[in-house]
């Protein structure tokens, strides 16, 4: 299963923000095991730095980035997909819509964020990290 994890779950790991630390970091351990990849895009990560960055210094920011990036996949923010961002009316956000179109060319099965509105265009699944934890990793 692809899943992509949108910039806010990150930032919940990186900075152990409780309560969603809870879920977001069991979310995040699934990337040990190989029936799951786990996607973000650059984007995230430059969001995810920069939250860091503010609780953590510079060097520790880029340590805890340097570590998850050991774990997760980072999907491309290709030109095509700037592009479908920029003509896709659906979408108003350009940020979110990057995160979509890097998720779909990923073949992504779901979306985790804590946002899910902002996914409101969104063909993908759309969870947030307690949702995805009680409907997928709870059964297992």
């Amino acid at each position: 299963m692809n899943i992509f994890l949108d910039a806010n779950i990150l930032v919940s790991v990186l900075n152990k923000e409780y309560p969603l630390f809870t879920y977001s970091s069991r979310i995040l351990s699934l990337a040990n095991l190989p029936r799951y990849k786990l996607y973000t895009s650059p984007v995230c990560l430059a969001i995810a730095f920069y939250f860091a960055e503010k609780k953590s210094k510079s060097a520790l920011a880029k340590q805890k980035i340097a570590t998850l990036c050991e774990y997760i996949l980072i999907a491309d923010n290709t030109s095509e997909a700037v592009q479908k961002a920029l003509i896709n009316k659906a979408s108003h956000d350009f940020e979110d819509g990057l995160e979509y179109y890097a998720a779909l060319e990923k073949k992504c099965s779901c979306i985790i964020t804590e946002n899910k509105e902002d996914f409101y265009f969104s063909e993908i699944e759309v969870l947030s990290s307690k949702e995805f934890f009680d409907q997928y990793m709870l059964k297992n």
